[in-house]
Formats: C-alpha cells, sequence, structure tokens
C-alpha cells in the first residue's frame, strides 16, 4: 500500500533541506578546498593543537565554574517572583545582543589592573588580560544566557507539586532542589551546559581584546588568515570544525539519552 505524502510536509520537508543545505555547504567547502596533505600538516602543528587544547578546556573551565551560581539563580527565576524580574531576564539576554567587541571592551573596563575589580585582583595573583583567566571569563560573558535560560526552562517545567509534596513530608528547600527540581530537570541543565561549552569555543571578539595571546583557535584562524591568507587558515578552520563535532555531537548524544524519571 502506498502511502500519500501531504504536499505540506513536503514543503516542510524541502524548506529543511534549503536550511540544511545552506549550513553544510560553506562547512563542506572548508574540507573540499583543503588538500590532505596540509591537513594532516595542521594536525601535526604544535601551536594549532595547543590552541584547540586550550579554547576546549578554557571555555569547559568557564562553563563549569558560572554552573555553580547559574544553575541555582536559574532555579530562582523559574521559581520565584520579585521586582523587576522582566529587567533580570533583560540583562541577562543582553550578552546574547550587544556586538562582542563591545563585551570585550566592556570587560576590559572591570578586568585591567586599573580597574576597581582587576586591580583587587592582582593584588591576590590573579590577572586577566592576556591570560587564560581572561579568555574564560570571555567566554563565560558572551554564553552564559544560554545556560541559564535553558536551566530555567528546564525548572519550570518541573511540577510544582512534587517539590510542595516533598517540603510537606519535611524536605528543606535544598533537599527539594538536590533531589527532585534538578534530577527531574537535567536534561534541560546538561543542554544549558553543552550550549553555553559550544558558544565559549566559538568566542572571538570579546576574547582577541581580552587575550590576544596566548592563542584560542579562533583567534588563530583569524590570525593565519590575516597574514597568509586561505590556504594556511582553511586547514585550520577544517582540523577545528572536526574537533568541535566530535564532542558536539558525543555531548548532545548524552544529553539526549532517555532517563525518564517516573513518579
Amino acid at each position: 500500500m502506498t502511502r500519500r505524502i501531504e504536499p505540506c510536509y513536503l514543503i516542510f520537508s524541502l524548506l529543511g533541506g534549503v536550511v540544511l543545505l545552506f549550513i553544510v555547504a560553506p562547512l563542506a567547502g572548508i574540507f573540499i578546498n583543503t588538500s590532505a596533505a596540509g591537513f594532516f600538516e595542521t594536525m601535526r602543528d604544535s601551536e594549532v593543537t595547543g590552541s584547540i587544547w586550550l579554547t576546549l578546556f578554557a571555555s569547559m573551565g568557564a562553563t563549569v565554574i558560572c554552573a555553580a551560581a547559574s544553575i541555582p539563580f536559574s532555579y530562582i527565576l523559574a521559581r520565584k517572583d520579585f521586582p523587576f524580574k522582566g529587567v533580570v531576564n533583560g540583562i541577562i539576554d543582553l550578552p546574547i545582543v550587544i556586538p562582542h567587541s563591545a563585551a570585550g571592551i566592556a570587560l576590559l573596563g572591570v578586568l585591567s589592573g586599573g580597574s576597581l575589580f582587576g586591580g583587587a585582583m592582582e593584588k591576590v595573583g590573579i590577572k586577566f588580560i592576556g591570560t587564560n583567566a581572561g579568555i574564560m571569563a570571555a567566554m563565560a560573558f558572551v554564553s552564559i544566557p544560554f545556560l541559564i535560560n535553558s536551566a530555567r526552562d528546564g525548572f519550570a517545567a518541573v511540577p510544582e507539586e512534587l517539590e510542595k509534596a516533598a517540603m510537606n513530608l519535611g524536605a528543606g528547600p535544598l533537599r527539594v532542589f538536590l533531589t527532585i527540581s534538578l534530577p527531574i530537570a537535567w536534561r534541560s541543565v546538561l543542554s544549558g551546559l553543552v550550549l553555553m561549552w559550544a558558544r565559549g569555543m566559538s568566542e572571538f571578539g570579546a576574547v582577541i581584546i581580552i587575550a590576544y595571546h596566548p592563542m584560542i583557535t579562533p583567534v588563530l584562524i583569524y590570525e593565519r588568515f590575516g597574514a597568509f591568507g586561505l590556504k594556511y587558515a582553511r586547514p585550520v578552520s577544517a582540523v577545528f570544525l572536526i574537533v568541535c563535532f566530535i564532542f558536539f555531537v558525543l555531548l548532545r548524544t548524552i544529553a539526549g539519552r532517555k532517563d525518564y524519571v517516573k513518579s
């Protein structure tokens, strides 16, 4: 028996194909125009591999550090009403919409040694300008909205009746959060962590202002393009794309596993 294909679904599928082509074509062009010799030579380049590891771990470090404060904050945003809550939500989204070069300038004013905060941190041995700490701060600034928004939506979907029932049985707010709310919302929280980590890895504008050196991979790609042209920038882009794709698929697979909480 032949299944009838709805014209509406066919049109939607064709439109989806156009969108996928728009994403895939430029990325495929990088690999098509990169020779195998250039690709493998780039993989052996210590400057490239060092920048990739720095990019991965700096973004991961920024994500882990911010998660400690952002996840509880997201729970408050999901569960509590307070004055100017809309303003707070708007402030959280600001790093997404402002130009990232402007974000770098804003961070520079706070983190430089001449500022109150930056000067105080330098006195205890923490310097941001031109250091890994500065890279992590820039990555965190532009990517933290993705974690907060995703976690907030996850906590908002948790049935309040479960939390109230646990409190009626004597559980405190912290125990309810750790044993009920967080386990149920874990997929959204993990998705937010993945998005924050991935967005941090791709940051360029803010990082280049705070810390041109040590070079993360987006900055290295920009430098090689400016100094040597496409021939030397493409292989680095290709290697970095593969690394990002592998890590992103692995983390998305973990986040997408079906492990439903049964009530």
